[in-house]
């Protein structure tokens, strides 16, 4: 899995590949997953966190994919928004998939880093900050190619978006002095 994640963070918890993962995988792709997983879910994934001090979730369980609680700012609220969300690693930088289950319109924290691009990432009890930016042209075919090796289910998210290109999104660590 994870190596590390951003500056500075390293994972708390590593997942050992269990045979259930590609079981429930193809079940996030399938219409009922992605009607009641974006419902479910993310406060399932909060409440463990909160309960094992940001270490355990249900999508990790359950899934094998590598998950950090993104802390934004609201881009019409101005308050800060806490969410876990599936994070693939490129060095330093994290990759985010905007794919909302493969809905045909983007998830809220698409428009709050678009707004706030400014972000802190926890994983475990570390963090850090980020800078977003939406990845464009090869870039993103390159991180969209990479998201699809480690869920296959992006792929029929994609489809189900119809017109709307799922955006990529990739977060760059922040030197100290830019916080």
């Amino acid at each position: 899995m994870l190596s590390s994640i951003g500056k500075g963070i390293k994972p708390t918890m590593t997942i050992t590949p269990r045979k259930w993962h590609g079981l429930v995988k193809s079940l996030a792709a399938t219409p009922f997953g992605s009607w009641l997983l974006p419902k479910l879910l993310h406060r399932i994934d909060m409440l463990l966190f909160r309960i094992t001090s940001n270490r355990i979730c249900l999508t990790s369980l359950l899934t094998g994919l590598p998950v950090i609680i993104l802390t934004h700012t609201g881009a019409k609220s101005g308050l800060q928004r806490q969410l876990p969300l599936v994070a693939l690693q490129d060095g330093e930088k994290l990759i985010l998939i905007a794919s909302y289950f493969g809905s045909q319109r983007h998830p809220a924290w698409y428009f709050n880093l678009k707004a706030n691009p400014r972000v802190e990432v926890s994983r475990g009890k570390q963090t850090a900050h980020f800078i977003a930016r939406q990845a464009q042209n090869e870039e993103r075919r390159l991180y969209w190619s990479l998201a699809e090796q480690h869920y296959t289910g992006y792929h029929l998210y994609q489809s189900k978006a119809g017109s709307r290109e799922i955006p990529v999104i990739v977060l760059e660590p922040l030197d100290s002095a830019d916080k």
